[in-house]
């Protein structure tokens, strides 16, 4: 069982496709685990595998409203619907330290999924679940949220996160890391956090 852990940019697996997963096994709920395991552990509230350096199509996100946890894991996700309305947030990717961006998507999506038991799902998503569902998703098609934007933006976003890291002394909190986590609060923002962009 390959220990799973955070990819931060620059990276090639931001290019790359994760394959549809065939049968959901043990293996793929552990790498499931594994990914939520990542995003508590560095106060994410979504990975796309790409980021934890999986290429399989899993999806995990947990808004965790209230400061209560509730997970949800979806394999082989695919949009099947969206909506013509749209709505612009500030994004940001625990992949992506120390920057964020306003990026506009459908303001409701409907995405089809497997459970952990291998059952076809359907969920109706509008608002900030939307957006992190399309954020996540994109991972897992090459894309990152930076995408959205120009070109220009892009790499001047790229190079203030570039410096960051520098600056920070970034340090990635694998599995078995014994530091504190409580001084890194870079996650991806949500519409009620406090955290100034």
């Amino acid at each position: 069982m390959t220990s799973l852990e955070l990819i931060l940019a620059p990276n090639p697996i931001f290019r790359k496709k994760a394959v549809p997963i065939a049968e959901v096994t043990d293996e793929v709920r552990q790498h499931a685990d594994q990914m939520l395991e990542i995003m508590y552990m560095n106060r994410g509230i979504g990975i796309g595998a790409n980021m934890v350096g999986l290429l399989k199509r899993i999806v995990v996100l947990d808004l965790q409203l209230e400061g209560k946890r509730s997970p949800l894991v979806c394999i082989n996700p695919e949009i099947i619907w969206q909506s013509d309305v749209t709505s612009s947030n500030e994004e940001a990717s625990l992949s992506f330290p120390g920057i964020s961006a306003q990026i506009t998507r459908p303001d409701a999506v409907r995405v089809r999924y497997l459970d952990l038991d291998g059952k076809q799902q359907e969920l109706d998503a509008d608002g900030w679940l939307a957006t992190v569902l399309q954020h996540e998703m994109e991972y897992l098609d090459g894309r990152t949220y930076l995408d959205n934007l120009s070109k220009m933006k892009r790499d001047l976003l790229v190079k203030k996160m570039q410096k960051y890291i520098k600056q920070s002394g970034h340090h990635v909190h694998g599995p078995n890391c014994g530091h504190a986590h409580h001084h890194h609060d870079h996650h991806v923002h949500g519409p009620d956090c406090d955290h100034d962009h």
